[in-house]
């Protein structure tokens, strides 16, 4: 009798008393002087309201406050941070794959990288490449195609007027391209840009879309801007979460969670187009030269981009797979997009060899 009745009150007391809640710490790669923290706080801010206190709380850390930017991806591969934001393409050098999950070249639109993401299997995609690193992964922002090269002494209207130019560029195939049109890459993180700017370390630079740039400050150090931004039609960020702190999540707060991601990924488009127009209009009063290429030239430029992503693809057969799934959408797409043109949702490129792609994803 004695053992029922003690085995009862520890029974009850079970039930009694609730689940202590996951807290995470969470950081990003971006400073609070560059607007682009904004999405990553829109989503934190989020995400705890729509989750109860005793089941998640996310304590958000500005960049460079925990660890150094480039140092993110690795504080959540091993847990030090359970949530880390980023956006993809800083991990190339890990694998390659991770380049087109960030950006394209002259190829995907924000809303491209929308449809393909939640339709067309590139959530997916998403979570086999960061899988690998022992992550699960939430994309929840994009922007459309980025500024494009802002230069300090010398204009960009034309290709040849690359030639030489020491520019910082963010990315694989961007870098590969760059070099291929006679300019010569630099990288270096975004809060890198504007003191070598200014002591002529480089030439000029691609950051981000026009408010992130304008944060920057880089009105204050350049005169001439070249648009548009071939080499990132678009871009995507999102959130690294330790695969082991996911895990510890029930599946309610795990929903709620990814439907943080998805308001904040139409939110985030919305919002820095918004911003982007109003930060065009504060670089034309700051006097800045604005060029853009013509339309001819872009087409050199698609030819190029096409033949370097084929090149890029097929030295990792993931990161194949990741282009290959984007052309497919790409084509499949086309055949609505084109019928309803103009009234449309951006343009269909004339872009690389799926089938040669296709050969180096096997």
């Amino acid at each position: 009798m004695k053992l029922l009745k003690t085995t009862t009150a520890l029974l009850a007391l079970s039930v009694a008393t609730p689940a202590l809640a996951e807290s995470w710490t969470m950081t990003t790669t971006w400073p609070s002087s560059l607007e682009l923290i904004e999405i990553d706080k829109h989503w934190a801010e989020l995400a705890n309201e729509l989750i109860d206190d005793d089941k998640l709380t996310i304590e958000f850390f500005e960049g460079g406050s925990l660890v150094p930017a480039g140092e993110v991806f690795g504080a959540v591969e091993s847990g030090t941070v359970q949530a880390g934001a980023d956006w993809p393409g800083y991990w190339a050098g890990r694998d390659s794959a991770f380049s087109p999950l960030a950006t394209t070249v002259s190829l995907f639109n924000a809303v491209d990288y929308v449809n393909w993401i939640k339709e067309w299997g590139g959530a997916e995609l998403y979570n086999e490449v960061y899988g690998k690193f022992g992550m699960v992964y939430l994309p929840y922002g994009v922007t459309n195609n980025e500024s494009g090269f802002r230069t300090v002494d010398k204009p960009i209207k034309s290709l040849e007027d690359l030639q030489g130019l020491r520019l910082r560029l963010s990315g694989l195939e961007q870098g590969r391209l760059l070099e291929k049109l006679g300019g010569n890459q630099v990288s270096m993180a975004g809060g890198e840009i504007y003191q070598s700017l200014e002591r002529g370390v480089i030439d000029g630079s691609e950051f981000s879309t026009p408010n992130v740039d304008y944060s920057g400050g880089f009105q204050q150090v350049t005169k001439y801007w070249s648009t548009p931004g071939w080499h990132q039609s678009s871009s995507v960020f999102g959130v690294m979460i330790n695969k082991s702190a996911w895990d510890a999540l029930d599946e309610d707060t795990q929903q709620k969670l990814k439907v943080a991601a998805d308001a904040t990924l139409l939110w985030s488009l919305s919002f820095t187009e918004r911003r982007a127009t109003e930060a065009y209009k504060k670089f034309q009063e700051a006097g800045t030269e604005i060029n853009r290429l013509d339309d001819e030239t872009l087409k050199e430029v698609q030819q190029m981009a096409n033949e370097t992503i084929v090149e890029a693809a097929c030295e990792n057969p993931l990161s194949a797979k990741v282009y290959a799934s984007q052309i497919s959408y790409l084509q499949d797409y086309a055949l609505w997009r084109d019928a309803s043109a103009p009234f449309n949702l951006g343009r269909t490129p004339d872009g690389p060899d799926l089938a040669a792609i296709e050969k180096c994803a096997e």
